[in-house]
């Protein structure tokens, strides 16, 4: 059936045009930022608070509830989530909330506006340049095919299998990367490291630890952009660029890939240093502490400072003293647009250096751990393209779904 969304959707609305009243406390108030372009839950823990009075006094059909959904019609446009926990949360204008009917089942809908045709439609009638918009009009007014509830049920259960498998291992990253922070904390900030009963403390350090400041431990290096202006710099790049988008929307430490390459010429031509395997990727700059781990060589736009240790096997162990102090960096950052971490204030921040033995029963541990998120991301990033490449012949009707 031929259609448009109005007509299979109960509404189709947008958040409060008011700026909520911020709190301290209360329910998360999701911004576009909060979304996960890869289809996860949003960042609820990072988003602002609003008070629940606030929320109560919405319309219903601004309230989100399981089963709808939810995209973003202003700036990175056509980003969906579908809802499927009763929580609460309000949402800005930025995004709207559609409420499928009874003859559209939610997760249909879902993969309706993941398909490559929502998105070259929403792509032509976007208004604006610096920040394209979709109105509620034309979201509304999208044609759309929508098959029986029986053949909707058919699609969705040929592409969740693969979602499943996405969600299972991003579920898995995480917890192992909290695994490790984990063990991080117990061992480097409780002093509960292997064989401590031994082990005097004196003026708050084991004996055999001893303080130095970053500059002591790690070599800090920033990055550069090459001119755009300069096809050359750029086209037929092969040198991974690494941008903070790169890093802030990534699943995990591992990065597998970056969006732009650069040219030798490009390298060569910019303030951007080539960074072996392994490096500790930082973001400085406005998001600052967002962190990333390359397999292999890169460099990095200006957005960041990358930490190269000095001292053998303290990479796993700098890493996690790094994203512990994410507050304190951003304490000593300064800035009136944005916050930005200077590499000299960074270098001179004090820091408790473990001995070499534990260091290396740490690297053990977090390296192992780190390998299997890695190939729980590779699995993940296979299941991701196989379910893209599926998605649009299923939803066009390409392919038929045997009941």
């Amino acid at each position: 059936m031929r259609t448009t969304l109005d007509e299979v959707c109960v509404s189709i609305a947008d958040g409060d045009h008011q700026a909520p009243p911020k709190s301290a406390y209360g329910i998360p108030f999701i911004t576009i930022s909060c979304l996960d372009p890869n289809g996860g839950e949003p960042d609820f823990e990072s988003a602002a608070r609003v008070p629940l009075e606030y929320y109560e006094s919405l319309a219903d059909n601004r309230r989100a509830k399981v089963g709808d959904v939810l995209l973003s019609v202003v700036g990175s446009l056509g980003i969906p989530y579908l809802v499927k926990q009763d929580d609460q949360f309000v949402f800005q204008r930025h995004i709207a909330i559609l409420r499928p009917g009874q003859d559209l089942l939610p997760e249909y809908l879902y993969y309706l506006l993941k398909s490559p045709d929502s998105f070259h439609y929403i792509d032509s009638v976007a208004q604006g340049a610096a920040q394209r918009t979709l109105t509620l009009t034309q979201l509304r007014g999208m044609e759309v095919d929508i098959p029986s509830l029986d053949e909707q049920r058919r699609r969705v259960s040929a592409l969740k299998p693969y979602d499943n498998l996405i969600e299972n291992n991003r579920r898995q990253i995480t917890l192992l990367e909290e695994a490790a922070q984990r063990l991080y904390r117990e061992w480097f900030v409780d002093l509960h490291f292997p064989e401590y009963e031994d082990i005097e403390i004196v003026g708050g350090a084991p004996i055999g630890w001893r303080r130095t400041t970053m500059t002591g431990v790690c070599e800090a290096i920033g990055g550069g952009t090459p001119s755009t202006k300069n096809p050359s710099y750029w086209e037929g790049g092969s040198i991974p660029w690494v941008t903070p988008s790169d890093v802030t929307g990534n699943i995990g430490l591992y990065l597998p890939e970056t969006e732009k390459m650069i040219t030798n010429e490009g390298l060569a031509h910019s303030s951007a240093k080539m960074l072996p395997a392994m490096t500790i990727l930082m973001t400085s700059r406005a998001s600052i502490g967002y962190f990333a781990l390359c397999e292999k060589p890169v460099c990095t736009n200006q957005g960041f400072i990358s930490c190269i240790p000095s001292i053998p096997h303290s990479l796993w162990w700098l890493l996690y003293e790094l994203r512990s102090r994410v507050d304190e960096m951003k304490s000593i950052s300064k800035g009136s647009t944005f916050l930005e971490l200077s590499k000299t204030a960074f270098r001179a921040m004090p820091v408790v250096l473990p001995d070499q033995v534990t260091l290396s029963r740490f690297e053990k541990v977090a390296q192992a751990l780190f390998s299997k998120t890695v190939l729980l991301r590779k699995q993940l990033d296979i299941a991701q393209e196989a379910r893209d490449r599926l998605l649009p012949k299923l939803m066009s009707g390409e392919i038929e779904v045997e009941g």
